[in-house]
């Protein structure tokens, strides 16, 4: 396989992307191609699937005409993708039947739902973030329900839609997709009956639960598909934390901190969501702790496209420089509530501590801040549940090219940031496993080799400032949590 490849396609929130890669973990070619989000109601975030598989098709035949690869030189292809988005389409026709709903959409209410259950069975804390909710008032909206009893309509998440179309009509999903839905069963790794009861979802429109690495089937091409898995656990295992301590934050949209916790789950107290990190063939399954973070880089979006304080995503760090603090403002960006480790659907975003000192440059920094901030949430809540300190975090995504953010999440972490070399960590993770199926890499001390660091940022900030600094923004939290819906 000395002049093979693997492909690794990332469904992502604003974008897909096709990317090829070399036995040494080189990009050999990548391509993107963005979709637009739909909001059509307040809190709503729609996509068009059938737009994002016409997009897929393109850009895997770009991505093999820039490289100068032909299909027959492709050893696998590995699929990540953006996980709770829920797709419904009809089984006959392949066409979707309603606007997939986005992760980030909050029209569902999980009020009436019991939380210890869900914990107890999925390993998850209830929230619209998740997919149940979603499939269920899809289900009801379209008087879908006796179709899908029927299986003449299906549900998948964007890994599932998109291995139903190019191996022709597949049906299937992986562990890590599926432990994102609130419908399967963390111990058994398989649907869980009382859930569906719950939410009142039929079996026979879900996929069937396969590892993260198998092949799930052909292209028309005959490329292997030969990896599925959610797109934050391909970003953990593209930065290789095969160990259990070892953790990575991707900061993109949103903000993703994933730990591994090794193959027995340990149950979050502290508001984390325990999930599966992945599975390998028929190996033992690997699982984590993870801290979501509803609003990251779409905050830096806002400032560009709503506020128009800046031209592109990449001035906010030059305008966040021409201050030397936030001048006593808070951001909290709970555009989509607050995920872990508080878990508050109805919180709304607030901005604190104004006066007329503060100046755009304050409300940059005050934008990076509230990452970091956020991130400390979660790593806290981290270091709790899994009785680990954490020593370092490794960290990838579009933000990390931000050094001025970098250094603060340093600063407030009080541990080393480190981002490799190669900073695709989700589709490289993607194209991992899928090499793993196919034996195109042997074993994972083959991936540790590919791994090299780019950059390394190291506390410095003053520690008593530091505590100040954090419990000015926790009561910006409690200000976030009382201006609710």
């Amino acid at each position: 396989m000395s002049d093979k490849y693997v492909m690794a396609v990332d469904q992502g929130t604003t974008s897909t992307r096709c990317i090829l890669f070399d036995r040494k973990a080189t990009v050999v070619s990548v391509v993107r191609g963005e979709h637009p989000q739909s909001y059509p109601k307040p809190g709503w975030v729609e996509h068009d699937a059938a737009r994002i598989w016409r997009d897929t098709q393109r850009l895997i035949g770009k991505a093999l005409r820039e490289g100068g690869v032909g299909a027959e030189q492709v050893a696998a292809i590995g699929i990540a993708n953006q996980r709770e988005t829920v797709v419904l389409w009809d089984r006959a026709t392949g066409q979707p039947v309603a606007p997939a709903i986005s992760w980030q959409d909050t029209r569902t209410s999980v009020a009436e739902i019991d939380g210890q259950f869900i914990r107890e069975r999925t390993g998850l804390t209830p929230a619209t973030y998740f997919s149940a909710t979603k499939i269920q008032w899809l289900l009801e909206q379209h008087d879908l329900g006796d179709r899908a009893a029927r299986g003449d309509i299906l549900f998948g998440t964007m890994d599932s839609w998109l291995i139903w179309n190019l191996t022709g009509g597949r049906h299937l999903t992986d562990v890590t997709n599926a432990s994102r839905t609130m419908l399967m069963n963390l111990e058994t790794l398989d649907w869980d009956d009382d859930l569906l009861r719950l939410f009142a979802i039929p079996r026979a429109m879900l996929p069937s639960i396969r590892s993260s690495a198998e092949i799930y089937g052909t292209t028309l091409g005959g490329i292997p598909i030969a990896a599925a898995i959610g797109d934050q656990q391909a970003a953990l295992f593209g930065q290789t934390c095969f160990a259990p301590g070892e953790a990575k934050c991707t900061y993109g949209t949103g903000g993703f901190l994933l730990m591994n916790t090794g193959t027995t789950p340990v149950r979050s107290s502290h508001g984390l969501i325990t999930t599966v990190g992945y599975r390998i063939g028929a190996e033992p399954v690997t699982y984590a702790l993870e801290g979501s973070i509803a609003t990251a880089g779409s905050l830096v979006q806002w400032v560009r496209d709503g506020l128009g304080l800046i031209g592109t995503a990449s001035e906010i760090e030059t305008l966040a420089a021409t201050v030397e603090d936030n001048g006593g403002c808070y951001i909290v960006p709970a555009f989509s509530g607050l995920f872990a480790p508080h878990w508050r659907s109805e919180a709304r975003g607030v901005i604190v501590g104004l006066t007329s000192y503060i100046t755009k440059g304050h409300l940059a920094r005050a934008v990076l801040e509230a990452t970091a901030w956020q991130t400390r949430d979660v790593v806290d809540a981290m270091n709790a549940d899994s009785g680990l300190a954490l020593t370092a975090l490794s960290v990838d995504g579009g933000m990390t090219a931000d050094n001025l953010l970098m250094q603060f999440v340093a600063d407030v972490l009080q541990v080393p940031v480190v981002r490799p070399m190669n900073a695709e960590t989700v589709s490289l993770g993607a194209a991992y496993a899928a090499g793993l199926a196919v034996g195109y890499w042997s074993d994972l001390r083959d991936l540790r080799a590919n791994r090299h660091r780019a950059g390394q940022w190291k506390p410095s900030m003053d520690l008593d400032h530091r505590a100040a600094e954090y419990a000015n923004w926790r009561r910006a939290v409690e200000c976030a949590m009382l201006f609710s819906r």
